[in-house]
């Protein structure tokens, strides 16, 4: 059997990295790379957003949220089809997001089709497809700041690297002593899966979904808004030998997500066959959200 290193090398092999920081991929926007992500510009519902994220996303938060909408047993379940949640989310626009104010099912048909286009596996392209089906919880009421945006750790120090981080001040968190070094309340190199992230959609999803889908695909989906780390380098002390495996399908699938945002509207109703006989090879027709 050929190890996870085996398989992701041949993919990292001929990318070649952009301005940006992400891979230059034969589908992308017409946009130059080095002008998506620019938060200096952004309108001023995106820093509105992130100001409330860093002040309010604390460890008590984030574990609140966990206990909430990511334990098996929790009360407050819904059975819903994947397909049937991406349509729900057809009038979601995410704040966050400087890049697109396109509606969500935009968004993921426009990545899908890139990765598909490019011949990434069936599993790949799912996963650009599903990948923010989180936001969900917007639905169930949970306020953007908890849904959207970058990912980070918590319960130790913030990185400089983060977007806005000068935004951390008014986090109660920055006052906790225990959580000041790098590595904080976490043993180095203990491996992310027992790193507490902020909560948004990427966790609330991994959850909805990791029983269905390859492991590849799984950790693409909990770790695909952690800038910090597979963009800027960063918390690489918290990581584990799997980590960097697994981060390396983050880095191919982040082209994916980033680059092919444009102005141009995927044909939902021609495209809706392809994807819901790609959905139905690795889903039951319907899942608890």
């Amino acid at each position: 059997m050929r190890s996870l290193q085996d398989l992701v090398a041949p993919l990292m092999a001929d990318q070649t990295t952009n301005m940006a920081g992400g891979l230059v991929t034969g589908f992308q926007s017409k946009k130059a790379a080095e002008t998506f992500r620019v938060y200096d510009d952004a309108k001023d519902g995106v820093q509105a957003l992130y100001k409330e994220h860093h002040a309010k996303q604390t460890v008590a938060h984030v574990l609140d949220m966990k206990k909430k909408y990511c334990r098996r047993d929790r009360a407050n379940k819904t059975l819903l089809g994947v397909w049937q949640v991406l349509e729900i989310l057809n009038s979601f626009v995410d704040e966050s997001d400087p890049d697109t104010e396109l509606p969500q099912i935009m968004h993921a048909l426009q990545s899908a089709e890139a990765a598909r286009q490019d011949g990434q596996p069936d599993w790949m392209v799912l996963t650009c497809l599903i990948h923010d089906c989180g936001k969900y919880l917007s639905v169930q009421g949970v306020p953007q700041w908890s849904v959207v945006g970058d990912t980070n750790p918590v319960g130790c120090a913030f990185s400089d690297k983060i977007v806005y981080s000068d935004l951390f001040d008014a986090n109660p968190d920055a006052r906790v002593s225990a959580y000041q070094s790098k590595h904080g309340i976490y043993e180095p190199n203990c491996g992310l899966d027992r790193v507490h992230m902020s909560f948004g959609h990427d966790e609330y999803l991994y959850h909805v979904v990791k029983d269905h889908l390859p492991e590849e695909a799984a950790y693409v989906i909990r770790y695909h808004s952690f800038y910090a780390c597979h963009t800027a380098g960063e918390y690489q002390w918290l990581m584990n030998d799997e980590d960097h495996l697994l981060m390396k399908w983050v880095k191919v699938f982040n082209k994916y997500d980033l680059y092919s945002k444009a102005d141009h509207v995927p044909d939902v109703d021609t495209l809706r066959p392809y994807y819901q006989q790609l959905i139905a090879k690795y889903f039951p027709e319907k899942i608890y959200w």
